[in-house]
């Protein structure tokens, strides 16, 4: 989420196991699809579901919401993030760029953002 809008989707695909501290921290241990292999109405109703969560919770700026897909009841969110990681294996980063967003542009809107506040 940037500015209450939803950025891109990003799929995470561990390499082995579980999504846990070694696959997220340690490079390579972790496939990430930018933007997610979804269908197109799927990744819309992520899109919507991130965009809702992140105005009911008054969010501003920048924001990673974290969600599940269940192969039966479809996505729910896990949480909002209003801290995200900056770093190259980061996932807001990398959500922006889905949309054509750079990290530099992605630095200053949410900078601009907490001037505004």
């Amino acid at each position: 989420m940037l500015d209450g809008e939803p950025l891109g989707v990003v799929e995470m695909i561990p390499r082995e196991g579980f999504y846990d501290y070694r696959a997220k921290y340690q490079k390579g241990e972790t496939e990430y699809r930018a933007p997610a292999e979804l269908p197109a109405e799927m990744a819309g109703i992520i899109r919507e579901l991130s965009q809702r969560a992140f105005q009911a919770l008054g969010c501003r700026g920048g924001a990673r919401v974290d969600l599940r897909l269940h192969p039966e009841r479809g996505p729910f969110v896990l949480e909002v993030n209003t801290i995200p990681g900056m770093t190259e294996l980061s996932l807001l980063p990398k959500s922006a760029a889905v949309m054509g967003i750079g990290f530099e542009e992605l630095v200053e809107r949410m900078l601009r953002s907490a001037e505004n506040t």
